[in-house]
């Protein structure tokens, strides 16, 4: 049976084919990344950038930003009575104002305030570009997740990571371009870091950092029959069968993925064993991440942007760690197993001067209510509700002003109020400082040009060195 492509090249000898690749061409938007025979090579972006690589520190659950980031006294004060202008609408019941347990302090020349559960962090203040004023579209995590690492409310967009990839490829061909590190699955799972309809090659690369040897975190990483030489001559045998069928039938993304991915796995028995081997680093290095699955993942990402990957997602834990409806205490927790870590990659990314070039993102999906949380769904009255009204997100390098504060809640902590930050906004922005216009950065898919910041988006210019 002849296929409508093979009947365009047999007839008008080819010219038919011709004008369908011409037909095809024009379909790309104007911000389509071209392909390549490798197309996680590394590539120019739009304009000189900033930063080269991202790492996002996901606290997934909604830390609580009046009890980290963003102090507010009259809580204190007001603690126990209404809030003066009435609770906002919120996922659950909510009562009367309730205080935080943890003290805050000023840190480094700039005197940002934080909480004495991330006093690590307070000795890289200079560094730190806090921004108070975020909000988001829903107040419950799966739609909350999605905006965040997506972009959109609904599952089916591309992930951030999926488009930074698309957009700059990766410095290293022996490594995947996007590693999410994560010991178990946050809510959602794999829906945060697919690629979606974008080339399967970008999709992220997930890791289970809770293991601790490097053979289990990537399993089957090695084979236990055939040399390289012998894997490397079926899979030349592979893809000369495989492009003879696209030569053939025609391009078939989902082929051209699995043969990237084949490469990709073929040429990380050769390092992903090594850079994922944190016994590697001294004892002292080690002690400063600790050993908790937060702090080997942060040790991981530091060693891969080492490597040349082009982002690094770190999930805090396995389900929603931060998400404390009972009690707000469990933060302190929390915050103990994150705040040394997160202090620790700043300082060697320092150290190094990888901090210049690597945009460094640390937050969750959303915050939580200054008020105490009364349904019956809690056993102890000392927690916090689900807050998309106002949160904070913290960032550092990567073309980021250091030692600053962008935006604010109002008095309470429960809404933002001054120089609103929404997440399309922060992508934006992260966008912007890897090189791109995030209106231009797009990907033509059932009939339209999709971007990550959908049809919204402002770059924060205020807080860009």
């Amino acid at each position: 049976m002849t296929s409508r492509r093979d009947l365009l090249r047999s007839i008008g000898t080819g010219f038919g084919m011709a004008g369908l690749a011409q037909v095809l061409n024009a379909s790309k938007g104007p911000g389509m990344v071209e392909a390549t025979a490798n197309p996680l090579a590394p590539r120019a972006p739009q304009f000189p950038a900033k930063a080269k690589h991202v790492i996002f520190l996901f606290l997934n659950g909604g830390p609580s930003q009046v009890d980290t980031f963003d102090p507010k006294p009259m809580l204190d004060k007001y603690s126990g009575k209404p809030m003066p202008a009435g609770n906002l609408k919120t996922e659950r019941k909510t009562g009367n104002l309730l205080r935080s347990p943890f003290s805050f302090q000023k840190y480094g020349q700039s005197g940002i305030e934080l909480s004495e559960i991330f006093s690590k962090l307070g000795s890289h203040a200079d560094d730190l570009c806090v921004i108070r004023s975020m909000y988001t579209d829903r107040p419950n995590h799966e739609p909350s997740l999605l905006m965040m690492n997506c972009g959109d409310k609904m599952p089916g967009r591309p992930s951030m990571g999926s488009w930074v990839t698309y957009g700059l490829g990766s410095e290293n061909q022996n490594l995947p371009g996007y590693v999410v590190l994560c010991p178990g699955a946050p809510v959602i799972g794999p829906q945060l870091w697919t690629s979606s309809f974008l080339p399967a090659v970008y999709q992220g690369t997930y890791i289970p950092n809770n293991e601790r040897k490097p053979d289990q975190l990537v399993q089957y990483i090695k084979n236990k029959d055939l040399t390289l030489g012998d894997q490397r001559l079926q899979l030349d045998l592979l893809n000369k069968l495989n492009r003879l069928a696209i030569q053939r039938d025609g391009d078939d993304p989902q082929l051209e993925a699995s043969i990237q991915s084949a490469e990709i796995a073929y040429r990380m028995q050769t390092e992903a064993p090594e850079v994922f081997d944190i016994s590697k680093e001294s004892e002292a290095t080690r002690a400063r991440y600790g050993d908790g699955d937060f702090g080997r993942g942060c040790l991981m990402a530091r060693r891969l942007v080492e490597k040349g990957v082009r982002m690094v997602q770190v999930y805090y834990g396995n389900g929603q760690p931060w998400d404390n409806h009972d009690d707000i205490l469990i933060h302190r927790k929390l915050a103990a197993e994150s705040d040394g870590p997160i202090a620790a990659l700043l300082q060697d990314l320092k150290a190094t001067g990888l901090l210049k070039e690597t945009l460094v993102i640390i937050g969750g999906e959303f915050g939580r209510t200054p008020v105490v949380e009364v349904s019956g769904l809690v056993k102890v009255q000392n927690g916090r509700d689900h807050n998309s009204h106002g949160f904070s997100m913290v960032l550092a390098g990567g073309g980021v002003k250091g030692g600053i504060v962008h935006g604010a809640t109002d008095d309470f902590g429960f809404k933002a109020i001054e120089k609103p930050v929404h997440p399309h906004d922060l992508h934006a922005t992260a966008l912007n400082l890897l090189g791109f216009d995030h209106t231009k950065l797009t990907y033509r898919y059932s009939g339209r040009d999709f971007r990550l910041t959908d049809v919204s988006g402002e770059v924060i210019k205020e807080i860009i060195v």
